[in-house]
């Protein structure tokens, strides 16, 4: 069912008239924080959002403080009115677009670091990047005010670090995670997917499979150190290089474990080529 484009935002002070409009009127508000490049996987976001709603709104920005001096900010994707007309295909009601000088004016001073849950796996490999991601999505939750705010589980580390933000900074949010969205093949949707080639893009599946693999195990009461060895080497024949991370954590408090006894999750980081593909399984 096509709907019309959302209403396109990019002054704060008009995207929170809007917003309380809807309020006063008694409805309720989701967000969808994205980096545009829309994708199947972020439309889904956005059906729950009406489905769990009534008013559905869309963050587009590439957000740059969560980017190391080597990644990819200056390729990430953007077309902004290809994200608007998928987005039709949702009913979204709105979409905030602001520009970098909006969210970072020349003199802004402030970030939010989360001690713990950001240490390891990516927190590891990318020094910075979760205190860029708990600063923007803190100040998005802001500029919205929204009731819930949605987050794919593939990003897991950034779901609960996330959470562990909004809740002790008392944002009154609350934050929900959604399943991952996969290809037919099991890869997980991802902005950067297009990135990969046709070779790479037969091989990127792997990735899922050996997760896939590793959780059955676990669930079996198999020890997770010879597993994880086994799905590096695996991971490397297949073309995958190097691997960050193939690690074993706890759902709730991502503390490395070596047998599991409650909800955990396999999480693994690894370059396929000159794109980084990041993937988990719950266990």
């Amino acid at each position: 069912m096509s709907h019309a484009r959302p209403t396109r935002f990019s002054d704060r002070a008009a995207l929170r008239a809007a917003v309380e409009a809807w309020r006063r009127q008694g409805e309720s508000v989701v967000l969808v924080p994205t980096m545009g490049a829309l994708h199947a996987g972020h439309l889904a976001l956005v059906a729950h959002a009406k489905a769990i709603g009534r008013r559905a709104v869309v963050s587009i920005f590439v957000n740059p403080t969560q980017f190391g001096p080597s990644e990819d900010f200056a390729r990430y994707p953007r077309d902004v009115a290809a994200d608007l007309d998928r987005l039709a295909e949702t009913g979204a009601d709105a979409a905030w677009t602001p520009e970098i000088d909006t969210m970072y004016p020349p003199d802004f001073s402030t970030r939010i670091e989360v001690a713990g849950l950001t240490e390891g796996l990516c927190g590891a490999v990318r020094p910075g990047h979760f205190a860029g991601v708990a600063t923007v999505v803190t100040k998005l939750l802001n500029q919205v005010r929204p009731d819930i705010a949605l987050f794919g589980e593939k990003d897991f580390q950034q779901l609960q670090v996330i959470r562990r933000a909004v809740r002790d900074l008392d944002l009154g949010v609350e934050i929900r995670g959604v399943p991952t969205i996969r290809e037919a093949d099991g890869l997980a949707l991802s902005s950067r997917n297009r990135y990969l080639d046709a070779a790479e893009r037969a091989v990127a599946p792997r990735l899922h499979a050996v997760l896939a693999r590793i959780a059955a195990a676990l669930r079996a009461g198999a020890a997770a150190g010879p597993l994880l060895a086994e799905g590096v080497a695996e991971l490397t024949a297949a073309g995958f290089g190097p691997v960050q991370y193939l690690e074993v954590r706890d759902a709730e408090t991502l503390a490395p474990l070596e047998r599991v006894e409650g909800p955990a999750r396999v999480l693994a980081a690894a370059y396929l080529g000159r794109t980084r593909l990041i993937d988990n399984v719950a266990v």
